[in-house]
């Protein structure tokens, strides 16, 4: 049997079984339900005119050209039960001759003593690790690691490495371990390094990278291979590459350099080029969808325990000392949540998802007025895009971007601390000491450090593993606690926020005690049941 459609469609079609039913909602999504047949096998090829068939055949104990799925049998499974695999490309989709070679790490030293040297084709990483007994399977990742085949030869391999917007801790341990991992495990000498970000491509010379250039890059902070914001240009980029005879392209970078990214990939296998693009997500913040982490958000939260120890320190030492502390956080307030839960001595975590009012009952001034009272002093950490909207309005300040397309912040942390000295000095009458610190580029210019450099070196081999074993189009990072090969379209179709109906967020305000600023039970309750309608909506939409 022959299924052919177009990727724009979703649609379901019955197998030769009649409880068994494939349905694909997007190229690199599929999904089959009710108890599957153990001789099915699902390929996928995602073509441009995205072509999905279906095989009655034995199971394969390994993949060269196409991606496997398949149903395992098992007589405790419910007629429920499904399985989603959200696949990356491969470079075989759309050129299907290419040849493959025995992985070099097969006679390596260092993978001697490793009982399984290579990742089962057949091995996925759920989305959802938390289920219950009668739920769904759900989706699911291809997982990250080497494979027993790959699609470059070590002298024909050609490399180059790139790094796009704001700065972070880690990002020259990425590079270093890029390098080393390429040269070390697979015997790749030919590696660019970009200078400049995506406009390097075309308007800036390249630097030879080799593990002696990159040897002690981790100790410092910033991006050896210098960074910039925007300058994207598709068909400029893809014909450098092209006239370089790069093969391999690895781009570390956050939501918009991400894009960009899959942007590239598109071109490349619209042109029919051998090349893998692979993502390593960066931003400091931790707003990547899908992953657990994003690398630097360790080394943030701990080197914001300085700033926050600081302020401690001076409020403490004054009479009715108030200090201000500004975090990262653009769009999510994570940096802030998690490093007032680390320091204990902060009483009051503002942010982003959380809206706040200063005036009134519940609001911030009277819980300041009662924790002085109780304590003589009080810190407040304030994620940077914490409270815009009143900044903005108070200002007459018109919305303006950067060159990412971010977003311009105004200085919310300056804005609060004069607005707090105004109402207590002129309305209360009570004379305070304000404290204002902002470590913003203190942080993200400091080396990562050591669970950090770790998680980049599991990020950077991910990487040079999956590329050297065809796969193309896609990002790494680990899902619940194990690295997989994510669609690039995953993690950039929305940013990851705090949730506030969490328990992540009930424990802040435990350990603080500060208001929720949520004015009445009926609004919480409404803002609940919202979020469960559109999580039900959700689930709807992805079980088409």
């Amino acid at each position: 049997m022959d299924l052919s459609f177009s990727s724009s469609l979703s649609k379901t079609f019955p197998s030769s079984s009649s409880s068994s039913f494939l349905s694909v909602s997007n190229p690199f999504s599929f999904q089959l339900s009710g108890k599957p047949n153990t001789s099915q096998l699902l390929r996928f090829s995602p073509n441009p005119g995205f072509q999905c068939r279906i095989f009655f055949r034995k199971p394969l104990l390994s993949r060269e050209n196409n991606h496997v799925v398949r149903a395992a049998q098992s007589s405790e499974q419910s007629e429920n039960d499904d399985f989603v695999l959200e696949d990356v490309p491969h470079l075989t989709n759309f050129l299907p001759d290419l040849p493959s070679y025995p992985n070099p790490l097969q006679k390596s030293q260092a993978y001697a003593i490793v009982k399984q040297t290579f990742v089962s084709p057949e091995d996925v990483v759920a989305q959802k690790i938390v289920t219950r007994k009668d739920s769904a399977r759900g989706v699911h990742f291809r997982r990250a690691g080497p494979q027993e085949k790959v699609y470059f030869k070590s002298e024909e391999a050609r490399a180059c490495i790139v790094t796009c917007g704001g700065l972070c801790p880690g990002i020259n341990t990425v590079i270093r371990e890029i390098v080393c991992g390429l040269n070390y495990m697979y015997g790749v000498e030919d590696i660019l390094g970009i200078e400049g970000g995506y406009r390097g491509f075309y308007s800036k010379n390249t630097i030879k990278l080799t593990p002696k250039v990159v040897n002690d890059i981790h100790k410092r902070g910033g991006t050896f291979l210098r960074t910039s914001r925007g300058g994207h240009d598709t068909q400029k980029i893809v014909d450098n590459i092209q006239d370089r005879e790069i093969n391999q392209v690895y781009i570390i970078g956050g939501d918009g350099t991400q894009k960009g990214a899959a942007l590239i990939y598109e071109e490349v296998e619209r042109r029919g080029l051998k090349v893998a693009v692979a993502g390593i997500p960066k931003t400091i913040d931790n707003d990547i969808a899908v992953i657990d982490k994003s690398f630097g958000f360790n080394t943030a939260v701990e080197e914001a325990q300085r700033a926050i120890n600081a302020a401690h320190v001076e409020v403490e030492s004054v009479e009715n000392g108030v200090g201000v502390v500004k975090l990262m956080g653009r769009y999510s307030g994570f940096i802030a949540m998690y490093a007032t839960l680390a320091n204990r001595d902060v009483d009051c975590c503002l942010i982003p998802e959380s809206p706040f009012y200063l005036e009134g009952k519940g609001g911030l001034f009277e819980f300041i007025e009662e924790r002085l009272k109780e304590n003589g002093h009080l810190v407040i950490v304030v994620a940077e895009g914490a409270g815009q909207e009143y900044v903005a309005a108070e200002m007459h300040a018109a919305e303006q971007k950067d060159a990412s397309g971010n977003r311009l912040l105004l200085d919310v942390g300056l804005w609060l601390t004069h607005k707090i000295k105004d109402h207590f000095t002129n309305v209360r009458k009570m004379t305070i000491n304000m404290k204002y610190i902002d470590p913003t580029y203190m942080i993200r210019a400091i080396p990562s450090n050591a669970s950090d450099n770790i998680y980049c070196t599991l990020l950077a081999h991910s990487a040079v593993h999956g590329a050297m074993a065809g796969y193309t189009g896609f990002t790494v990072g680990p899902v619940n606690s194990r690295h997989s090969y994510i669609p690039i379209s995953r993690v950039t179709e929305r940013q990851n926020t705090v949730s506030l109906t969490d328990r992540m967020w009930a424990r802040l305000l435990a350990s603080t005690n500060q208001p929720s600023f949520v004015i009445s039970d009926a609004l919480l309750q409404e803002r609940v049941d919202r979020e469960t309608i559109e999580e039900i909506n959700n689930k709807k939409i992805n079980s088409i």
